[in-house]
């Protein structure tokens, strides 16, 4: 049978298992995982909406604010005025205005680090939640019981807390419960919830173009802070965007319309703002910016601060074609299929604009041609081929794709079903929703010095499941320490419950891939730290960061192996994990020479006096390391050392030159058996 050999690179960091997760996963299918289903044709007449009523691929885009698709969310809290602005709601309500006042002191609380107000606020949030049913309250007390912040720390609790709260409607709640069930592998539980959020994330998606979203952003690199990433998330404040604003001022078109993208979007730091948005892109258009013309279509087509109007997005989207943006044809398109600002619907019509999009390589055009194809919307329905589009468009990261593969694989429709790649797939576009605002505001308080406020909004996302604010959270523990303001059950965080919670943190993120938290899980099992020592628990750790090339994790399965500690006592593989970490990384020379110069001591000389020293050096360095720090570094103390090893080295030429003239004469003899190997030489 001939195999389709059809290619899927998916860039996302939760949709396989951790040891595939390194890089771009790369998923193959094979005519195996197409299912055979008859081909019906439709006419270009008929309205094919009554096949797969489930599957209205083309539902109308969802104009409403963040605060309105998620209730409870903290936009009240962190962006009043565009709430204000925005919202049809005329005022909260008195139950709604305790819960934002509850909240929002104990985000203060937190920052100022007042630990008898947090308490106060956490008293006022239980009893919306205990006595008054609030399903809000009940998602921030399931919160607080997850992390043991004035409350015990009681996983049972939160799971408890967070399934009421998510079946009286909050969404984040929602995405705890389901993420839950996804780290247990409870896949037709998760599947159901991540579909759900997905949903309401790909309403709020653009109609002709990829809808940007905050992506969070990973605030530290390795151990150290990632200052090039922050410099690029500071607003306003930034000098590259200052320089911009510069050059839109003195009338550069294309500097106007990033300006004004940032601002729609709310990127690099920038705070959403539609109607700068809106002002930039119509001083753009002046100038005949093809980019604005195009958020202009997308900006009346949904009424995002501007009345609802088909008819002037259809222009703006038509005179954006005009100049060869081939992705307003596929807001053309929506149009046509939907038969808004137009006459009648078009199936034909928006069929080719369909077409000239995907032939100039734009992923929205792959993606709306699956559609039509699976549906059978002006064409023959082809299922095969609409999965061959989706996948084209879903190898370009279009996040829509990713929702229709994971339909496909969820109902078995044109795949074979499959619950773990949908569930992941249902995970990666359920992220991208309106909840996704909580990175944007912890990164705010973050550069602003509040790391207590970073902290506490960094860990409400970990929950949800979102891998970089695991591990940003970890980050803050470890690195702020107790300047983290970190808040446990009682008070301040001991150093126990700080170590235990960053552990925690850096356990889920490793669990998604993330190599760096791997390796310190490794660490605190192999010392300790944090958790009762467990030699055969940190070489799993370091297994699974050697899984995703890590040349630090490689060399500690080396070190394991040659003192057989946790993996059996083997110095061939211990020579092989050594060399592969210098494969990987050419910093690591001098320790892999050392380490493999220590292999060859080993096996040479076993049991000797040397391997004795070889062996109690981890038991000494740190005597030797507070030596250094508090003997040698002392003013004159150095002078005198280097005085001392110079001596040692005149002394050890000495001897040696003494030795090679007995040689000679005869003095030594030679040994009885003779040196099978000889030290590795450094490279």
């Amino acid at each position: 049978m001939q195999k389709y050999n059809l290619t899927l690179s998916l860039l996302i960091f939760s949709l396989l298992p951790p040891s595939l997760l390194a890089g771009p996963v790369v998923l193959i299918l094979s005519q195996d995982d197409l299912k055979d289903i008859p081909s019906s044709a439709t006419t270009t007449d008929a309205d094919p909406a009554e096949s797969l009523p489930e599957w209205d691929e083309f539902g109308d885009s969802d104009s409403k604010t963040e605060h309105e698709l998620e209730p409870g969310s903290w936009s009240p809290i962190f962006e009043p005025d565009a709430v204000n602005s925005s919202t049809s709601e005329s005022k909260l309500d008195t139950e709604m205005e305790q819960y934002y006042s509850a909240v929002e002191k104990m985000l203060s609380a937190v920052s100022d680090g007042e630990v008898g107000v947090m308490e106060e606020s956490v008293a006022e949030i239980e009893e919306l939640a205990s006595v008054k049913g609030n399903s809000h309250a009940q998602s921030v007390l399931g919160f607080l019981y997850g992390l043991g912040q004035i409350k015990e720390r009681n996983k049972a609790k939160a799971f408890l807390y967070h399934n009421f709260a998510a079946k009286g409607g909050n969404l984040q709640s929602k995405l705890a419960v389901a993420y839950t069930y996804y780290r247990q592998h409870m896949y037709e539980k998760a599947v159901k919830l991540y579909a759900e959020l997905a949903e309401v994330a790909v309403n709020s998606f653009l109609i002709s173009k990829y809808s940007p979203v905050i992506e969070p952003v990973r605030i530290h690199n390795g151990a150290e802070e990632n200052k090039e990433a922050l410099k690029k998330s500071r607003g306003e404040d930034d000098d590259v965007f200052q320089i911009l604003e510069y050059q839109a001022q003195k009338g550069n078109a294309g500097a106007m319309y990033k300006i004004g993208y940032f601002y729609y979007f709310g990127l690099r730091g920038l705070r959403r703002d539609h109607a700068k948005a809106l002002a930039w892109f119509s001083k753009a258009v002046e100038k005949g910016e093809p980019r604005s013309m195009e958020l202009l279509g997308e900006i009346y087509a949904r009424g995002a601060g501007v009345e609802r109007n088909y008819t002037k997005a259809l222009e703006w989207l038509t005179l954006a074609a005009k100049q060869q943006l081939y992705s307003a044809y596929n807001g053309m398109g929506y149009l046509y299929v939907k038969g808004y600002g137009v006459e009648k619907k078009n199936y034909t019509k928006a069929k080719e604009y369909f077409e000239r999009a995907a032939d100039n390589e734009d992923a929205g055009g792959h993606y709306n041609l699956g559609v039509i194809h699976f549906k059978g919307i002006g064409v023959k329905r082809d299922v095969k081929l609409a999965c061959q589009y989706f996948i084209v468009a879903a190898n370009a990261g279009q996040p829509k794709a990713f929702y229709q593969l994971a339909k496909m694989f969820h109902k078995g429709v044109g795949l074979k079903k499959n619950l773990p790649m949908a569930t992941g797939l249902y995970k990666l576009v359920a992220e991208r929703g309106p909840w996704n605002s909580l990175s944007r505001w912890a990164l705010e308080s973050y550069l602003k010095g509040n790391v207590g406020k970073a902290s506490l909004l960094y860990s409400r996302m970990a929950e949800l499941g979102y891998e970089i604010a695991q591990s940003n959270a970890a980050w803050i523990l470890d690195k702020y320490a107790e300047h983290s303001m970190c808040v446990g059950e009682s008070g301040f965080c001991t150093d126990s419950e700080r170590h235990q919670r960053a552990h925690s943190l850096w356990w889920e993120a490793s669990e998604q891939g993330n190599e760096h938290a791997a390796l310190l899980i490794g660490d605190a099992y192999y010392y300790g730290r944090g958790t009762v020592r467990d030699y055969e628990r940190a070489a799993e750790a370091y297994m699974h960061a050697k899984s995703q090339s890590n040349a630090q994790a490689m060399f500690n399965l080396g070190y394991m192996h040659e003192h057989g500690k946790g993996l059996p006592f083997d110095l061939n593989l211990a020579k092989r994990y050594y060399d592969q970490a210098l494969e990987i990384d050419s910093a690591a020379k001098l320790p892999v020479t050392l380490a493999l110069t220590s292999l060859w001591i080993r096996k040479n000389y076993a049991d000797s006096f040397m391997v004795y020293v070889i062996d109690s050096l981890p038991e000494f360095y740190p005597k030797i390391e507070a030596w250094v720090e508090n003997v040698i570094l002392e003013e004159g103390n150095a002078t005198i050392l280097t005085l001392f090893l110079c001596l040692l080295t005149v002394l050890y030429f000495r001897e040696r030159q003494r030795r090679n003239a007995g040689v000679a004469a005869g003095e030594v003899g030679i040994p009885d058996q003779p040196i099978e190997h000889a030290p590795p030489a450094p490279n």
